[in-house]
């Protein structure tokens, strides 16, 4: 027999664009036809766009997605093709569609709903009970939709051992530093304890918080990778399979599961599906394989890929980003000039009385090595108003830190007023150590419409700040060697507050991603009265945290979808010589 030939339509939708997002499936379906595929499959809920959220209740948005998908199914002749959608019957389904010949072949419904991290999908989906294998020219395939692959045993393990020699996945799998690997190693015990070629697409793109890297991918019945694409970009990716060297892998290598995580009384149902066309006598293609990203480029690419495509599919064209001379404000900077173009970043300085010239001189380094414009706009005129008109109220009490989160809500309302006139997108710089702590101001430096760099560790921000440099210096070195500083007060320094970063992070690490008890964070380690300093910061700036735009989800537990803890809380974990929650991080919002 000749080969099997797929074809993964690695594709970057967007929510709610259904037109948009039909025709695109169409040319792909063309674009694998015409390369001789004879299945091309595609993303989880490729026509809405994933996730939908909660135009999943409205049912005109559920009618005309199925209104595209027979669009869809019309493009199909000479070739099948496995679609995400959302079906609707006596529910609704988190469903993939077998489209061949210009129909609808068959459905399959997912079984398994994640409502962990950033799921929700029991909210709206009901689970799928049936377990097809089709038949497409001689060669069973078993289609199922993400999660359904996660675990051991289900619906993979109820086709595979009903002879599916092909099992394809349709995935919706967000982003995070270093996730491919964990998709990989997943993926390849499949194959080898189901016998079986596995074929996993995936979606790519920005989409609100969440960003899809791509990498679709083969493995063979053996655990081997066969193909792999592209990460952080559109690809088409084609494989041939040879279907009678998995037969007789199969006949020396069965199914292999345990009563644990058998099949749960899965009884699969068999459709033969014929293609119009035959595709015999294709010579074979060549493999590709295409080579994982570095694991620093890999994120600073992520967050390119994350802002450009919230600023398109959100309909703005510039950007404005606050320039203080510091390493975040420079790195927001160097990513949205490498997402847009210079000639679509405008960077405004806003000195104080407490600006120091080192800051002024790096800002206007970093404009002319990124070729981005600069406006200049100082504070201490308004500063000065916004003082003496509280003169009166505030008495004979000393300056604090209300006086400087005037200078930073200053700085927050000119630049908002920069984007009401010219329609500029204001990108906040705050950095996830910062906004785990509380250490940012509310209406200052938190406004803004997307917060690129909210998940990255302050430690992390120096390696990607570092990272760019490494062809040419845009970041200038002074910024990367000085030590951190928000210049609101003379000699002002973030560690007068905050622990030194490169601990901070470690412990915030355990605390926020790992949801480590602050006992436990002791025990790794650190000292007890530092965890329980930053335990009480993290805890008591939920309410900040909630009003602070959105940004892109680089690690395995980000702000917002992530972690969802009540503002009102009382509760705190105990370190043994802890201090109490109310005794710090007083009055800093």
């Amino acid at each position: 027999m000749s080969v099997f030939r797929l074809a993964l339509a690695q594709l970057n939708l967007t929510v709610g664009d259904l037109e948009g997002n039909t025709r695109r499936i169409c040319e792909a379906i063309d674009a694998a036809r015409d390369r001789r595929a004879d299945l091309v499959i595609f993303p989880e809920l490729a026509i809405t766009g994933y996730p939908p959220e909660d135009l999943l209740l409205k049912p005109d948005f559920v009618r005309d997605n199925l209104a595209c998908l027979e669009e869809i199914a019309a493009r199909t002749h000479g070739i099948a093709a496995a679609v995400g959608f959302v079906d609707a019957a006596d529910h609704l389904y988190n469903a993939a569609a077998l489209l061949s010949d210009g129909r609808r072949a068959s459905v399959y419904r997912k079984h398994r709903l994640p409502n962990y991290g950033v799921f929700d999908e029991k909210r709206y989906f009901h689970p799928g009970q049936e377990c097809p294998v089709f038949v497409l020219r001689g060669v069973p395939v078993g289609i199922t939709v993400c999660e359904d692959i996660w675990y051991p045993g289900g619906p993979c393990m109820a086709q595979a051992e009903a002879g599916a020699l092909v099992l394809v996945n349709l995935n919706g799998s967000p982003y995070h530093a270093g996730k491919w690997r964990l998709r990989a190693e997943m993926i390849q015990t499949r194959a080898r304890d189901y016998a079986a070629v596995v074929a996993y697409v995936n979606l790519v793109g920005g989409q609100d918080e969440l960003l899809f890297d791509g990498m679709s991918f083969v493995v063979g019945h053996d655990g081997e990778l066969l193909a792999r694409a592209r990460q952080f970009e559109e690809d088409l990716l084609l494989c041939d399979i040879d279907p009678e060297e998995v037969r007789r892998a199969r006949r020396y290598n069965p199914v292999r599961g345990t009563e644990s995580t058998g099949t749960d009384g899965l009884t699969p149902t068999l459709t033969v599906v014929s293609p119009a066309r035959a595709q015999d006598g294709r010579a074979p293609l060549p493999p590709r394989v295409e080579e994982p990203l570095d694991a620093t480029d890999e994120v600073y690419r992520a967050l390119v890929l994350g802002l450009r495509d919230y600023v398109r599919k959100n309909g703005f064209r510039d950007v404005v980003v606050g320039l203080s001379g510091g390493v975040d404000s420079s790195l927001v900077a160097a990513i949205a000039t490498d997402a847009l173009g210079r000639e679509r970043v405008h960077g405004v300085f806003m000195p104080s009385p407490f600006t120091s010239e080192d800051s002024e001189r790096y800002v206007r380094a970093l404009v002319g090595n990124l070729g981005i414009d600069l406006t200049v706009v100082p504070i201490e005129g308004p500063f000065d108003a916004f003082r003496r008109a509280l003169r009166d109220a505030f008495g004979d009490r000393p300056p604090d830190v209300t006086e400087e989160n005037v200078q930073a809500r200053v700085r927050g309302t000119l630049l908002m007023a920069l984007s009401n006139k010219f329609g500029w997108l204001v990108l906040a710089t705050g950095n996830k150590s910062e906004l785990s702590c509380g250490y940012a101001t509310l209406y200052g430096d938190l406004a803004g419409g997307f917060a690129v760099i909210k998940d990255v560790p302050k430690t992390l921000v120096y390696r990607l700040a570092r990272h760019r440099n490494a062809a040419r210096e845009v970041i200038p070195r002074g910024v990367l060697e000085r030590a951190p500083t928000a210049e609101l007060r003379p000699g002002q320094v973030d560690q007068e507050t905050l622990p030194p970063y490169d601990v901070l992070d470690a412990i915030l690490r355990l605390y926020v991603e790992e949801d480590a008890p602050p006992a436990a964070v002791v025990a790794a380690g650190f000292d007890p009265a530092t965890v329980a300093k930053v335990a009480a910061m993290v805890d008591r700036s939920e309410y900040k945290r909630r009003q602070a735009p959105p940004g892109i989800k680089i690690t395995p537990k980000a702000f917002g979808r992530d972690r969802r803890l009540p503002i009102t809380n009382w509760y705190r974990g105990t370190v043994g010589t802890a201090e109490s929650a109310s005794a710090v991080n007083r009055n800093t919002s």
